[in-house]
């Protein structure tokens, strides 16, 4: 009987029954995830005292004995004790993160043109915004916004054209790189993911081949290899006298890498859907695309978010390797600011390290947060 009950529970059909009161509070859930047995309580006792020799310590280094404002490298010397420290080894250096905080941001990108790659982002908010929350109207009209006429408007502020200044490529940096590679990849190797998954599970025996061909050469190969490939490869195919822009030759390359990880994942969820969810299709009389874009997909990819997800998460941290063929993401001008003798000394590049860690895990924890919503958004009862 519990079973039935459970079962419409997951249906919606019932509501589910609070627990006892005995089972419920903040004891109870020690109890039952902390204290549960001896072995628990031995490894919580021990996972509590490192947290509490750690945590002071690390509050201390970050925040209480930091160097928030100076000039140079001499503001982070720290006194600890009444002593002097040399080059700030107990003491993070904040003052070189504010002094660089726009150069991280914006790469060489011209002091009075950064209002376009600030507008860029408030376009991105706008559009997306409304995109990601399931229960705001017209996704249809949102996702044209996003997709096709927030690019082609982002590309002219940023490089310029229509009555702004030019700003090549080669002068963007920073944080504004690794979200133009990220937002790139994904919009591109989202579709190309499925049309590849779709490929190599098709019938017709060339284009699973070349499918097959492409998936495993790529996923054979590191990023770096790729990058290299799009880099000074790419080139070689154009026209003689045409040149490719270095940012459109590592976007190509995320894209194609990415594309690639992202086929598989898909191909697993279509693997994942049930046989009778097909021959259903086939018994309405839907054709092939009618019943992947209605039937199908939508299952399949409900069902991999998390491996979506995933990939999406590795290529946004990948992006650092575009360094690799001159270009300086968030990571790649930090680690070119540890140079500036102004401010050499031992904690800055522990320092610089630690903020852009900060901004990846920020954004990656984002959208780790954002797939668990619409997992419990979209779960009908798969969840076992």
């Amino acid at each position: 009987m519990a079973n039935v009950d459970q079962h419409f529970v997951s249906k919606g059909l019932l509501s589910p029954q609070p627990a006892p009161a005995s089972e419920r509070g903040a004891w109870h859930w020690s109890k039952k995830n902390l204290f549960a047995t001896p072995k628990d309580v031995v490894l919580t006792i021990l996972a509590a005292a490192f947290l509490a020799w750690a945590i002071p310590h690390l509050v201390n280094w970050l925040f209480i004995q930091a160097v928030w404002d100076g000039t140079d490298r001499t503001f982070c010397a720290t006194t600890v004790q009444g002593g002097t420290q040399p080059d700030g080894w107990n003491a993070a250096c904040w003052a070189f993160v504010r002094s660089k905080f726009v150069i991280f941001m914006f790469g060489l990108y011209p002091p009075e043109e950064r209002w376009r790659p600030i507008l860029v982002a408030i376009l991105m908010i706008m559009a997306f915004v409304p995109l990601l929350i399931p229960s705001v109207p017209r996704k249809g009209l949102n996702a044209i916004l996003a997709f096709f006429v927030l690019p082609v408007v982002s590309y002219f502020l940023l490089h310029g054209g229509f009555g702004l200044d030019i700003v090549e490529t080669e002068r963007w940096g920073g944080l504004l790189v690794t979200l133009v590679l990220s937002f790139v990849g994904i919009a591109v190797s989202f579709p190309f993911g499925i049309l590849l998954a779709l490929g190599r599970r098709s019938k017709m025996p060339v284009v699973r081949m070349l499918c097959v061909i492409f998936i495993e050469v790529i996923r054979g190969v590191p990023l770096i290899t790729v990058l290299f490939m799009a880099s000074y490869m790419l080139p070689l195919f154009m026209p003689q006298g045409w040149t490719v822009d270095k940012l459109l030759r590592a976007i190509v390359g995320v894209a194609i890498f990415t594309s690639a990880y992202m086929a598989e994942v898909i191909r697993g969820g279509l693997q994942a859907v049930p046989k009778g969810q097909f021959e259903g299709a086939d018994s309405l009389g839907l054709g092939y695309w009618q019943k992947m874009r209605l039937i199908v997909l939508p299952q399949a990819i409900k069902l991999v978010i998390p491996g979506i997800v995933n990939t999406y998460i590795g290529m946004f941290k990948d992006t650092s390797l575009v360094a690799i063929i001159g270009m300086f993401d968030l990571l790649g001008i930090v680690r070119q600011n540890f140079s500036d003798a102004n401010w050499a000394s031992a904690v800055t590049p522990i320092t610089g390290l630690v903020f852009a860690g900060f901004i990846f895990w920020l954004f990656c924890f984002g959208m780790s947060r954002y797939s668990g919503f619409v997992e419990r958004h979209l779960d009908t009862g798969h969840k076992r």
